[in-house]
């Protein structure tokens, strides 16, 4: 049985000036797969990253998320979608439980669920030996953990990564590498990354993308053929 179609791409463009950063973009995403966006810095990564989550609007073209139109309900796409943009959005000050709380609370999520929720993405996340410390005193592996977890905190359908091992050190990047693929289990994730062995390590599709248009869709082992 043919699996449900979680993210739908038509035809997006987008332009800024004279810069076109998406040209006729098409793709699909079906529920419980791990797909890897790949290409070089300036591709389109980005700019399709924040068009499915809502941060910009597209030029033309049109998406849809889980059945949703980007331009129809940007509130049902944030609820979704779980987002963690390159530089992840902590406030250092706060200690991991009460920066989580606060998402937790943004996203309306009741008092009864937002203890559920909290322990579900501590305990997914390995957040355990740090989640009454403050932010500031994070290792860069830990506090992309924690940007994780605030992706996660509303159980989204869809998880949406843009280069979640940016800056970390190798053994970060293979804890990451791994979390990524125990979540990739239970919802559908987008992977967006300039690093090969990222997507070989943690993605069953990769799309290529470069200059604003795809070149190439497979799984990895065919692209490396």
């Amino acid at each position: 049985m043919a699996q449900e179609t979680m993210i739908e791409v038509r035809n997006l463009v987008k332009t800024y000036g004279a810069l076109k950063a998406l040209d006729d973009v098409s793709f699909e995403v079906r529920k419980g797969e791990v797909l890897g966006f790949l290409g070089p810095n300036g591709a389109g990564k980005t700019t399709t990253m924040k068009i499915l989550t809502c941060f910009v609007a597209p030029t033309s073209g049109e998406a849809k998320v889980a059945g949703t139109s980007i331009v129809d309900d940007t509130l049902e796409i944030r609820r979704q979608v779980g987002y963690l943009p390159e530089s992840a959005p902590l406030y250092i000050d706060m200690r991991v439980d009460e920066y989580l709380s606060f998402v937790a609370e943004v996203r309306n999520l009741s008092n009864d669920k937002l203890k559920q929720s909290l322990d579900r993405v501590v305990e997914t996340c390995g957040l355990n030996k740090v989640v009454n410390r403050e932010i500031r005193t994070l290792s860069k592996g830990y506090k992309q953990r924690v940007g994780l977890a605030q992706a996660m905190i509303h159980d989204p359908s869809v998880l949406i990564l843009d280069e979640p091992t940016t800056g970390l050190d190798p053994n970060q990047i293979v804890d990451i590498r791994e979390l990524i693929k125990s979540i990739g289990k239970e919802r559908t994730v987008i992977l967006s990354t300039h690093n090969l062995s990222e997507v070989q390590a943690a993605a069953g599709r990769v799309i290529i993308i470069n200059n604003g248009k795809i070149v190439a869709d497979g799984s990895p082992q065919d692209l490396e053929a």
